[in-house]
């Protein structure tokens, strides 16, 4: 499997392995592999266990590569700037293209560039070396998010952010389908006027309603992400107030599952002048 490999820290220095014949990545690891702590449930007199549910552990990440230069002058320069960009103190993003597709996932590394001795690690031209990283979220994901706008009628209208609509057909409902290979968190935001709107997935059964009207120059805006739930009131760009109270207690911060997903958008009233915009993260296992 052919790999084209780059790290960008957050302070934006970058390191794109086998961009020069400097560098060249040699061996990478943890790329498709990822342990699970599989979780179990043992009742006195049982044969076996019944199984409970499966939690997929950090993923580990190792790339050896070679280094070379034109003396040992040449080779220390190009040692400095690996570790002055991948810094233990500074998380950062690696990239992967593969198989005519790009993958991102968020690492930090596990210490700075290590260099074998031995003659067959290093010599006046050449240094091998390896980097490990560990990914907290172990998820493989495509860099581009996919958005998708619902409206309950048809009509003229605009939605104020920066990202790529295609708008859907179907009045209130239409089929968004996560082309990963594990349920996928989303971003939604609604735009008033609307009272007491409704995000439904149909294929789940699960829905995300808010019991509050919102003015024209708001947005309701929802994160399902585990790690950054968020249920606020924009207007002006900036948040006026935090909404967690205003949700329906039997709503849920669902996600896309695998596949096709029926999303059907309703509300009380106002739903012709409002509009809501889903956007998501296709995820993999591994790539």
């Amino acid at each position: 499997m052919l790999y084209r490999v780059k790290y960008e820290n957050e302070r934006g220095q970058t390191i794109d392995f086998d961009s020069s014949p400097e560098l060249k990545a040699l061996t990478f690891d943890g790329f498709g592999d990822v342990e699970a702590d599989v979780q179990s449930h043992y009742s006195p007199y049982q044969d076996g266990s019944r199984f409970i549910d499966s939690v997929l552990k950090e993923r580990p990440i190792a790339i050896t590569f070679m280094v070379s230069g034109s003396d040992e002058n040449a080779i220390a320069y190009h040692r400095r700037n690996l570790s002055r960009v991948i810094n233990p103190k500074i998380p950062g993003l690696l990239t992967v293209e593969t198989g005519g597709m790009i993958f991102v996932i968020n690492v930090v590394p596990e210490h700075v560039p290590s260099y074998p001795s031995g003659g067959s690690n290093q010599g006046r031209r050449y240094q091998k070396g390896v980097i490990d990283f560990i990914a907290h979220d172990p998820y493989w994901r495509e860099p581009q998010e996919v958005s998708h706008a619902l409206k309950a009628y048809e009509g003229l209208f605009s939605f104020p952010f920066n990202f790529p609509i295609e708008f859907g057909r179907e009045g209130d409902s239409t089929v968004l389908a996560n082309d990963g290979t594990v349920d996928a968190t989303i971003e939604l935001n609604i735009q008033g006027p609307v009272v007491n709107p409704i995000i439904t997935n149909e294929t789940t059964g699960e829905f995300i309603k808010l019991n509050r009207a919102l003015a024209a120059d708001e947005v309701l805006h929802v994160n399902t992400s585990p790690s950054n739930k968020r249920v606020e009131i924009y207007r002006g760009g900036a948040v006026i107030e935090k909404a967690w109270g205003f949700l329906d207690p039997y709503s849920s911060f669902f996600s896309l599952i695998p596949g096709d997903n029926l999303l059907s958008y309703k509300a009380d009233s106002g739903a012709d002048n409002a509009i809501a915009a889903i956007a998501w993260q296709n995820k993999y296992l591994g790539i």
